[in-house]
């Protein structure tokens, strides 16, 4: 009875935080606009069986998303951004990952604090914050004037330089710490040993520990790609108006145009890409369990 207990709460949590709000999204997704409020039409009724309901199901807002090029634009810009970018905090996190679980001991706790501690500030306010750093009249450019290495400033704000910035600034910690926890269960003895046995320090790094982190790097890249490819605030408030990611439209779609059934089509192609990446993050975290 305990144990039956145990495992069905985690498919109430499912059922209630994920199930239920598709179910609604995709009934929306299913509906035609209208000038009401809420603002559309239900198609069918839950109430006149699975069966009606399946008679009556209208795609028509999922092929509109085909016919119109700013969807599948925003997709793959997404997609490019949020790629990039997790090789971007790949590169600048990794580095301080390694130098975390060579740090001596004592040090690892406070290098681990610094690393969390961006999250005890809000994330609105941390943006804002770049905003002013990398305006024209921001820190960086007064740094770089100040330096004699630029004459005028450089426009960064608004464009999607900043839009990366802000990403890899954002999601690094979920980078550097499934790295780390890699790297400091690993076995220093199979480094000595390669270096006994020829191989270079920069050999034993790309043979030995470069292989062994893979988990890490593995987890790391997922949990920043996930997250970014549906970012909303970092490009609306980074990006400006010509940075185009499916979150701002799909903000665009629900709170401007008040067009929700294709809003939440937006949303269901969106969760239908993430899907993907999800159940490969999830494989690779059961095989790493098993192991």
């Amino acid at each position: 009875m305990r144990k039956a207990a145990l495992i069905i709460v985690p498919y109430l949590w499912l059922l209630a935080l994920f199930l239920i709000p598709f179910a609604i999204v995709f009934k929306i997704a299913l509906s035609d606009i209208a000038l009401a409020r809420p603002p559309y039409m239900p198609q069918f009724s839950w109430d006149e069986g699975i069966w009606a309901l399946i008679g009556q199901l209208d795609f028509e807002n999922f092929v509109f998303l085909t016919t119109d090029d700013l969807y599948w634009r925003a997709y793959l810009s997404s997609l490019r951004i949020a790629f990039l970018s997790t090789l971007l905090a790949l590169a600048v996190g990794y580095p301080i990952a390694y130098a975390m679980a060579r740090a001596p001991e004592e040090w690892r706790p406070t290098l681990m604090m610094l690393v969390i501690l961006p999250f005890w500030t809000s994330f609105l306010i941390r943006v804002y914050a770049w905003m002013g750093i990398l305006s024209n009249e921001g820190f960086l450019n007064q740094f770089l004037i100040g330096l004699g290495l630029i004459d005028t400033p450089l426009t960064i704000l608004n464009t999607n330089t900043a839009v990366y910035i802000g990403i890899v600034y954002t999601y690094l910690p979920f980078m550097i710490l499934p790295i780390y926890a890699a790297l400091d269960r690993l076995d220093g003895s199979l480094i000595e040993a390669a270096e006994d046995l020829g191989c270079s320090r920069l050999q034993a790094f790309w043979l030995v520990t470069v292989p062994l982190s893979k988990n890490g790097i593995v987890a790391g890249c997922f949990l920043v790609f996930i997250p970014a490819l549906g970012e909303f605030v970092i490009p609306s408030l980074l990006g400006g108006s010509g940075t185009l990611m499916i979150g701002k439209v799909l903000w665009e779609e629900f709170f401007s145009n008040r067009d929700w059934p294709v809003a939440s089509a937006v949303a269901i192609v969106l969760l239908l890409i993430l899907v993907i990446p999800i159940v490969l993050f999830q494989r690779n975290q059961q095989r790493v369990s098993e192991e």
